[in-house]
């Protein structure tokens, strides 16, 4: 059961994390994107930031529904839609749910159906599938969100921009894994996980 508090606290120190994370995210974008997914997270963070403080909220559902469309409409490139789409799909659950687990699964799934990516293709998604796995085992720790980061780094890109540079993409973090981190990092810190 997660609580509206301790959510808007997760989306809060997300923001925080993203946006001093800002050229980290850049750089690793510009190893084997386009180089804007930092400045694209930033500028999506910082509106999602004011509009769930200047909103009350009674239900879950409302909230996610939210952080959501502002990071649809905020966010340039690929992450807008695919960040959009998790908290979309985790809208719609949370009309009927507050757990945790049923909740980072529709976001994975939401993720999936709009970017077509499945694990391995180094995507976001290699870090959302083996955190939403520790979630369900009541098993996530910081060391399994960067764990699962670092493999990202062998993997060869079969989606996105940095398939274009095939067997060149290896070598290098995934940039949508790594902020996928922040947001998992964060979901800890801001103690959502009851571990």
């Amino acid at each position: 059961m997660v609580e509206l508090t301790t959510l808007k606290k997760w989306i809060e120190l997300f923001a925080k994390e993203v946006t001093e994370n800002k050229e980290t995210l850049n750089k690793l974008d510009s190893d084997i994107g386009d180089g804007d997914h930092g400045s694209n997270m930033v500028r999506g963070v910082t509106a999602v930031k004011e509009k769930i403080d200047g909103s009350e909220y009674d239900n879950l559902s409302d909230f996610f529904k939210d952080v959501g469309m502002t990071l649809v409409s905020k966010v340039g490139g690929a992450s807008g839609p695919l960040y959009g789409s998790a908290f979309i799909s985790m809208a719609k659950v949370a009309k009927d749910s507050d757990d945790l687990a049923e909740l980072i699964e529709a976001g994975l799934e939401g993720i999936q159906k709009r970017g077509k990516a499945e694990s391995g293709e180094k995507t976001m998604i290699d870090e959302w599938a083996p955190v939403l796995e520790a979630i369900k085992g009541n098993t996530l720790t910081s060391e399994v969100i960067q764990e699962s980061l670092q493999k990202t780094k062998d993997m060869k890109a079969t989606k996105g921009r940095a398939s274009y540079l095939g067997d060149r993409s290896v070598g290098h973090l995934d940039a949508g894994a790594q902020s996928s981190a922040y947001l998992f990092e964060t979901l800890l810190e801001a103690g959502v996980v009851n571990g």
